[in-house]
């Protein structure tokens, strides 16, 4: 593996003044190339939808100028106004100094290949469990979609509100105990236009939802142990440690679900819940458990499925 140079034996430009490096980066392709060095020279952790100093580059270039993905790639050689060439200079002088994760200072992230607004209210999008909403769920829905869906625990509310996007018959309810992450939620009901079919609620797990029941109930809970909490990039620690922690084995919400799903769910109901990393700790927990694992075709672990029926049948297990 190749070590990023340290201080001493590095040459970053991040210290330039502005006037400096505009005079001489006119191009997308400088602006590429320029910040994708100084990203590698910084050593920066790539964990927020970019899986290295490249990735993070483009990212930040496209994202400052406002331009997709799927850009011609002619744009590369056409030369930025000063403004634009300014707006990436301190997005990427941010980026390095305070290694805030890149959605964050752009202020959108990418989930399903929908854009959704964040901040640091609410993590930043990055579920494995964005294949199955692009997929319709159908693995488990094979003749017709779920008729109500429950994202629990939402934060920014993009699986839930993808979901709707994806399958335009559905009803959706986003639930949160953080007020402030339920605020980005609405905002991005509001951007995405599916307030007719997309709710946001106030619950504690499934406090908030009395009576209530779902045909799908999907959650990216807080799952990260004590161990890894203590551990993690610094780029993380700018995330909300509510949606992160969640005690010494990352179970207590999870432990939670489990014991109440079944009285949220219909009866031919399934729960899908992402607990990352730990997944050896609900192994551990839940030795009889019959748990599907789930595979992604473009990367992800630990998520895990559970039909009503198999909620009833193990229910001793999880009290």
């Amino acid at each position: 593996m190749t070590t990023p140079l340290n201080a001493e034996t590095s040459h970053s430009t991040l210290s330039l003044p502005d006037t400096a490096l505009i005079s001489d980066l006119f191009t997308l392709r400088d602006y590429l190339r320029w910040v994708s060095s100084e990203f590698y020279l910084a050593g920066l952790h790539y964990g927020h939808g970019t899986e290295s100093a490249w990735d993070e580059a483009v990212a930040l270039c496209l994202g400052a100028l406002h331009l997709p993905w799927n850009v011609d790639p002619s744009v590369l050689e056409a030369r930025l106004l000063p403004v634009e060439r300014q707006r990436i200079i301190a997005l990427a002088r941010e980026r390095v100094i305070s290694r805030q994760p890149l959605p964050y200072l752009l202020g959108e992230a990418f989930f399903a290949g929908h854009p959704f607004n964040v901040d640091e209210r609410v993590l930043i999008p990055r579920s494995p469990i964005a294949e199955l909403i692009e997929d319709g769920f159908s693995a488990w829905f094979p003749e017709e979609p779920p008729a109500s869906v429950l994202d629990l625990c939402t934060g920014s509310g993009c699986i839930g509100i993808a979901t709707g996007l994806y399958l335009p018959t559905c009803e959706v309810t986003l639930a949160d105990i953080s007020q402030d992450a339920l605020a980005v939620a609405r905002e991005n009901i509001t951007r995405h236009d599916v307030g007719d079919r997309v709710r946001a609620v106030a619950s504690d797990v499934f406090d908030g939802l009395e009576g209530q029941r779902f045909d799908l109930i999907v959650s990216n809970p807080p799952y990260v142990d004590a161990r890894d909490l203590a551990t993690m990039p610094a780029e993380f620690r700018h995330e909300p440690a509510l949606a992160l922690g969640a005690g010494k084995d990352g179970l207590d919400i999870v432990r939670r679900i489990l014991r109440e799903a079944r009285s949220h769910l219909s009866d031919s109901g399934w729960l899908i819940v992402e607990v990352g990393n730990s997944d050896r700790h609900v192994e551990a927990a839940f030795p009889d458990v019959p748990f599907m694992w789930l595979d992604f075709e473009r990367g992800g672990q630990g998520v895990f499925a559970l039909s009503a029926a198999e909620l009833d049948a193990y229910a001793a297990s999880f009290v």
